[in-house]
């Protein structure tokens, strides 16, 4: 498998931690009768829903770097962060299993629907050690009983990865995305696309694809969607994210250029979030509905609002001339089967209510 980022850079390979866990590179599709229904000049996906074979969506490629890292040190046990529902957390538990690898996932309280009862059983099909906590301050003294917990039964102290995968590793993953679209691009599978419109839960995703257009010349605008609330996005972290990231590719390699945070470049949408994460919207409803007609599944929390976003900016008629591209972050692979017969009674008392109260 060849890795764009490391073949633009061959210093960094060896220097950055890595392990190939995804289906690379993922297709771009033109949706055509979307384009014309809503007024654009062109627009195009990146199916990164396709990411993986187990499970796909947008924490893949940033899993490649943080586990990447695990396996390097000879961790045993990583220890993550998320909603009850968390993506992320799912993810994680998934490919650090088939690594030999436990995953120990503290999460919080979320609003209920039938993605967190799925993400759940699945979680603990693969093993993951599941606990729900009431808050942050109660996840972050929990922590350090987890760390004194492990350290005691396995010697040494788990890996920590942060919520949704966002720390200067974890974006390493999108940077390398964003030198993969640019070969996709030469190849003349789409044209470059002026406007890029993703979701922003916890901004590994757009901050690592802003570092990377920007270092592979491919220097558009990326439209960010926030679907948290600060501090998981806001403009400071994003700020801090992108130099975190760029010192680490830096001193990996000094030739990878520096920049500044381009201002001028990003957007981060404040208007699509709706009454917070997790909570659907009508904008991200109809949105969904449309890209189901246009062949591609869609959820609320994240994909949705995004193209929410995307949709009202074309109906305003301000993307009637551009090349515009939309990253499709969510999972489509179906694992209704391996979740089958599993009882969400084998889960911690705490999620119980998940499975026994109303969904969304």
């Amino acid at each position: 498998m060849t890795i764009p980022l490391f073949d633009t850079y061959p210093r960094l390979r060896g220097a950055l931690p890595y392990i190939a866990l995804g289906a690379l590179p993922t297709p771009v599709e033109r949706w055509t009768a979307l384009e014309q229904e809503i007024g654009i000049g062109t627009l195009h996906v990146k199916c990164d829903n396709v990411s993986g074979l187990l499970y796909g969506g947008n924490k893949v490629r940033k899993l490649e770097f943080l586990l990447g890292r695990t396996v390097q040190e000879g961790v045993k046990t990583v220890l993550t962060f998320g909603a009850a529902g968390s993506n992320h957390a799912l993810a994680t538990a998934l490919y650090a299993r088939g690594l030999g690898v436990n995953c120990v996932s503290m999460l919080v309280p979320q609003a209920n629907a039938p993605s967190v009862q799925r993400n759940l059983l699945f979680a603990h099909r693969q093993g993951a050690e599941l606990h729900l906590y009431p808050g942050r301050k109660r996840v972050a003294l929990a922590t350090l009983m987890q760390f004194q917990r492990l350290k005691r039964q396995q010697g040494r102290f788990p890996q920590v990865i942060p919520p949704g995968g966002s720390s200067p590793t974890g974006c390493l993953g999108f940077v390398n995305a964003a030198f993969e679209l640019r070969q996709q691009v030469e190849a003349g599978l789409l044209p470059e696309p002026g406007l890029i419109y993703v979701a922003s839960g916890t901004m590994g995703t757009c901050i690592g694809l802003l570092l990377g257009l920007r270092a592979c010349g491919l220097q558009r605008k990326v439209m960010a969607t926030r679907v948290t609330s600060p501090p998981y996005t806001s403009a400071e972290k994003g700020r801090k994210l992108y130099q975190g990231t760029q010192t680490t590719l830096r001193e990996a390699d000094p030739t990878f250029p520096a920049s500044s945070f381009p201002a001028e470049q990003f957007e981060l949408r404040d208007e699509f979030l709706g009454e917070g994460y997790g909570l659907p919207t009508p904008g991200g409803a109809e949105a969904i509905a449309m890209a189901q007609q246009a062949g591609m599944k869609l959820e609320g929390t994240y994909t949705g609002k995004a193209l929410a976003g995307l949709i009202a900016d074309a109906r305003a008629g301000k993307l009637r001339e551009k090349n515009v591209l939309f990253w499709n972050t969510y999972n489509s692979r179906d694992f209704s089967a391996e979740i089958r017969h599993v009882d969400y009674h084998a889960l911690p008392s705490g999620f119980h209510p998940y499975f026994e109260t109303g969904a969304q």
